[in-house]
């Protein structure tokens, strides 16, 4: 079948029709590198790397940008907080959360802009705006003309009165009209700045992604999205800003938003204190447990996120890598047409990992050693579209948690060797007592034909 999205603009789901079948784009909004990234933040990022992959799996070339947000009020603040340099803010957090991403075995994206480094394509952005009546200088600020624009509001479907309260717009005697929001503003002597034809100052959030898209992507590409809690103001205003820049009559053919995450059943929030960074989650289970556990749900639905369902996440990966392990090494395979369909259905994930659980049964069901192979090459080629079991499966069963005490490898085969030893001279006692030994100190051993392996628990 054909690749589906539901695309926010329209509020259905459209076959996807690129503008350019041999060159796809698509843009994710990135981080505002102030702070680590949060499990929120790694749903939507884990959202778009799964759909790049199935883009980059069913185009010949597919281009993904993902930008760096390097300039911004939340950034000085916490600088300020800190006591450090921003440079040396945004330099850390985009060291962790490249970390944090590689972690949950996100593709890096194959451009990766800092709004920094396109100041000057804002500022010119900008100056076509002004030049068409869509924008305005005043007091040092310009601000978008938001009544220039008959159809602004578009994306977001919101009356006039609820989006200037949705905006949170500062009430400012320069502007024309409440909504207007700001394009550039300027900057004290003690904060980031740029020369500009208003003054020296720094750019809205806005702009940045417009002229970065616009750059590497031009002034109409194929997919744009992000969480749903960008859809307004920040995607409403990109149109804005992109549409009458350029004349388009779009900026974006499909918009793609990912569902809110939830903390057993409570929106996630710093006052409740249930928020908790990919970070430090990565200290307690593998990424891939993470990335499987932020994949369970629909990319469009809520996600209610718990630690007991990333030990299920865990448990099946247990399961899923002992296909591999069992099966040894297998060669490349096509993706079966079952799961890539689902995943062309709007990237249906529940569907998807309900088809590997069918291939994880049939395999441990084949008698025959040939069609064992070729199940366990089929379940591999799914999985490993959808960035899963693409490691080791004893790399996978040796992992241990940070800071974790226990048995070194050395030890553990030591264990096992004596365990086949006291076994061979029937004393079944002693292998017992070495086996509950070892599950005590968190090593499962697993015997099978090929000889006893073993997993931390």
């Amino acid at each position: 079948m054909a690749l589906q999205l539901y695309n926010t603009l329209t509020r259905a789901k459209e076959v996807f029709v690129p503008v350019d079948a041999s060159h796809v784009r698509i843009y994710c909004c990135g981080p505002t590198v102030y702070s680590y990234a949060h499990i929120g933040n790694g749903r939507t990022f884990t959202a778009f790397d799964l759909l790049a992959r199935v883009m980059k799996h069913l185009y010949p070339t597919v281009t993904y940008a993902r930008n760096i947000t390097d300039v911004d009020d939340k950034i000085m603040d916490r600088a300020k907080a800190l006591g450090q340099s921003i440079e040396t803010v945004t330099e850390t957090t985009t060291a962790q959360f490249h970390a944090d991403m590689d972690a949950l075995n996100l593709l890096r994206p194959d451009v990766e802009p800092r709004a920094t480094g396109h100041i000057d394509a804002m500022i010119a952005m900008i100056e076509r705006l002004i030049a068409g009546g869509h924008a305005y200088a005043a007091e040092g600020h310009v601000l978008f003309n938001v009544p220039s624009m008959p159809d602004y509001g578009r994306l977001s479907r919101r009356s006039q009165d609820e989006m200037i309260a949705g905006a949170r717009v500062e009430v400012a005697p320069y502007k024309k009209s409440p909504a207007d929001f700001i394009l550039w503003k300027p900057s004290a002597e003690d904060q980031p700045g740029w020369d500009s034809p208003w003054g020296r100052g720094r750019p809205g959030w806005h702009i940045e992604c417009s002229a970065m898209t616009a750059a590497h992507l031009g002034p109409v590409f194929d997919v744009h999205g992000g969480g749903l809690d960008l859809i307004f103001p920040h995607h409403e205003n990109e149109i804005a800003q992109s549409r009458c820049a350029h004349g388009t009559p779009v900026m974006a053919n499909y918009w793609v938003h990912a569902g809110f995450l939830t903390m057993s059943g409570d929106k996630m929030s710093k006052s409740l204190g249930n928020i908790f960074t990919v970070a430090e989650l990565l200290d307690e289970v593998p990424g891939e447990a993470l990335r499987l556990a932020l994949l369970q749900a629909h990319y469009r639905q809520p996600l209610d996120f718990s630690k007991e369902g990333l030990r299920q996440a865990r448990a099946t990966l247990d399961r899923w890598y002992g296909v591999l392990r069992a099966a040894g090494t297998v060669p490349a395979a096509k993706v079966p047409d079952e799961v890539l369909a689902a995943l062309e259905d709007d990237l249906n994930t529940p569907l998807a990992f309900s088809l590997l659980h069918e291939l994880a049964n049939r395999f441990h069901k084949e008698t025959d050693e040939g069609a064992r192979r070729a199940v366990a090459a089929s379940f591999k080629a799914a999985a490993n579209l959808m960035g899963l079991l693409t490691q080791d499966p004893e790399a996978w069963f040796r992992w241990t948690p940070k800071g974790a005490e226990g048995l070194d490898e050395a030890a553990i085969q030591a264990a096992i060797q004596a365990r086949k030893d006291a076994r061979a001279a029937k004393n079944f006692a002693e292998a017992d007592r070495i086996r509950k030994d070892l599950l005590d100190q968190g090593v499962v051993l697993e015997d099978g034909p090929q000889g006893t392996t073993w997993k931390r628990a």
